[in-house]
């Protein structure tokens, strides 16, 4: 038989569990038509290609990313860094950094809520400063927002806007009166505002076209996009792009889109469109069939949902859904034949999915068929950690945030916010791993940037190492050299890489053409010049591919 390609002398790690291992593989038509040892080959006809005992495995799927908000960071100036210790001093920045640069429509900056050492910044000190300009200032987490008066004027918020989540996503108030401090998707009206007059068509392809060669050069084939909260319009341009770039052979990476939804109200309607993404935006390489959800919001800002409250407040956080509103969606997705994919940080988010899941099933018994997957899971209550198994539930964590993502010391920061106990118990994937739960990994960026975070191989060292090095391949970050415990919770590169290849794609429910070196399914595969796994765990994140075949065509570098 006649093949395309005969590779030969290889190490490849298949991420076919009846048989992970190989030495040799054929393609043809873009398929892999055969994989074993060299014996085999003396079926097949064409040019051979001797690796050299070169590493090979298959193509990476990032099983939670944001594709389509990451265009929009990449038109939106985030502005100046606050690096300053309290209130007093952030405020005095905000203003020599306005007079040194007078007449300005509008500013922004990025400030750590850690920074303001308990204190808080209301509008009437933004307008102090400059009250004619626009001022917005995005907490370093992207989870919340400083504005000023003119920013809610211009948006319409009075005393009397309601809130998305009265405790998740709202406008914080005193006394009845707005602050000027917003939390979770809220933000996103004010972060974005300017793009929907000034986002072309050009801008979102020359976006998309960059994290394209980085998708190409590091080697992922797949990935799940996550949605941009709160900008529905902009959310469908981007899809829309993808398309049109689709069928202009300009998109090689597999993209499992969604619907996106942050306000509860827009469910009243989601399987009309759910349907309607589904029928839109479908191409070769784009696909929606899965509803977006967000549950909770974050630990840091303690709008995470909590089983046992936080350990500072008392507070326990609020979901965006109940149990039976869940209930009520997956009957309706399972009719339609459509997914769910949840943010769920907190261990009462996830809970909550699980208890949903649990009743649907014994519900509908075999005709149940929703893929559900619970994303994030920083703080897990032991008393669900079998159950995503025992549900068939997905669990996709973002492992470059085992080291603690944030600066500093992250451990001592989770110890005033949820307590010695379970600070030591947080990123628990190794042990719902072990359970036999299906784990996924993801790099959930949401700026394009340098490409930094959505590096699979700095989420494969920290998801080995719980920490970052010096050796670490990073670009800005100032994070202290700290393994984040509890340190049994490494995982073992072979996990790793199965979570970033069949895995991921059994969530993709792409299992039956990718995720693996197996026959019949595309030919997807990255070779290497090192062994990943014998290499280093330490500086492992600089381990990128020297050759990156998808669908067995050879990726190369843009011009």
């Amino acid at each position: 038989m006649k093949a395309d390609q005969i590779i030969k002398n290889a190490k490849i790690f298949t991420s076919n569990a009846d048989s992970l291992q190989a030495t040799a593989f054929v393609v043809n038509d873009g398929k892999f038509v055969y994989v074993g040892d060299e014996s085999g080959l003396a079926d097949y006809e064409g040019e051979v290609t001797d690796l050299g005992g070169r590493f090979v495995m298959p193509g990476i799927i990032d099983s939670h990313v944001h594709v389509t908000m990451s265009v929009g960071f990449e038109y939106t100036e985030m502005g100046e860094r606050i690096e300053c210790e309290g209130k007093e001093a952030v405020l005095a920045f905000i203003a020599d950094h306005i007079k040194e640069n007078p007449g300005q429509e509008r500013y922004r900056f990025i400030l750590e809520r850690a920074y303001l050492k308990g204190e808080e910044i209301v509008k009437e000190d933004l307008d102090a400063i400059c009250p004619d300009s626009e001022i917005l200032i995005m907490e370093g987490e992207n989870h919340s927002i400083w504005v000023n008066s003119k920013l809610l004027a211009k948006h319409g918020v009075t005393d009397e806007t309601p809130d998305v989540v009265t405790g998740l996503s709202y406008f914080v108030r005193k006394d009845g009166h707005v602050t000027g401090n917003i939390f979770e998707s809220l933000q996103m009206r004010f972060l974005f505002d300017h793009l929907k007059d000034t986002l072309t068509d050009e801008m979102i392809e020359d976006a998309v076209t960059r994290w394209i060669e980085f998708s190409k050069e590091t080697g992922v084939c797949a990935v799940f996009d996550s949605g941009f909260p709160e900008q529905y319009e902009l959310h469908e341009r981007v899809y829309a792009c993808l398309c049109k770039m689709d069928r202009q052979g300009k998109l090689p990476i597999y993209i499992d889109g969604c619907y996106c939804v942050t306000d509860p109200k827009r469910l009243d309607d989601f399987a009309v469109e759910l349907r309607r993404f589904n029928r839109e935006y479908n191409t070769e390489h784009l696909k929606v069939h899965t509803l977006k959800l967000f549950m909770d919001g974050t630990l840091k800002i303690e709008t995470a949902a909590l089983v046992t409250p936080y350990a500072d407040t008392g507070a326990t956080g609020v979901t965006a859904q109940s149990v039976d509103q869940l209930v009520k969606i997956l009957r309706i997705l399972n009719e339609e034949g459509m997914d769910l994919h949840l943010h769920t940080v907190g261990e009462q988010a996830s809970r909550s999915v699980l208890d949903a899941v649990e009743i649907v099933k014994k519900e509908l018994g075999d005709s149940y068929r929703v893929k559900v997957t619970c994303a994030h899971l920083e703080i897990q209550d032991d008393a669900d950690l079998g159950r995503f198994a025992e549900l068939g539930v997905f669990a996709n964590y973002s492992p470059w945030w085992h080291c603690g993502n944030m600066v500093g010391n992250p451990f001592e920061t989770w110890r005033v916010l949820i307590g010695d106990e379970r600070a030591a118990k947080m990123y628990r994937c190794k042990t719902i791993w072990d359970t036999g739960a299906i784990v996924t990994w993801s790099s959930d960026e949401v700026f394009y940037g340098y490409f930094t975070e959505w590096n699979p191989y700095l989420g494969m060292e920290v998801g080995m190492t719980r920490q970052i090095t010096e050796k670490t391949r990073q670009e800005d970050y100032h994070r202290t050299v700290v393994a984040n415990p509890p340190l049994s919770e490494r995982m073992s590169i072979e996990e790793m890489i199965l979570g970033y290849t069949i895995n991921g794609a059994k969530q993709l429910g792409i299992e039956a053409s990718k995720g693996s070196i197996e026959v019949g399914k595309d030919a997807d595969f990255l070779v290497f010049d090192k062994d990943l796994l014998t290499a280093e765990k330490e500086g492992f994140s600089y381990n990128f591919p020297e050759e990156v075949y998808f669908s067995g065509k050879k990726m190369e570098a843009a011009e």
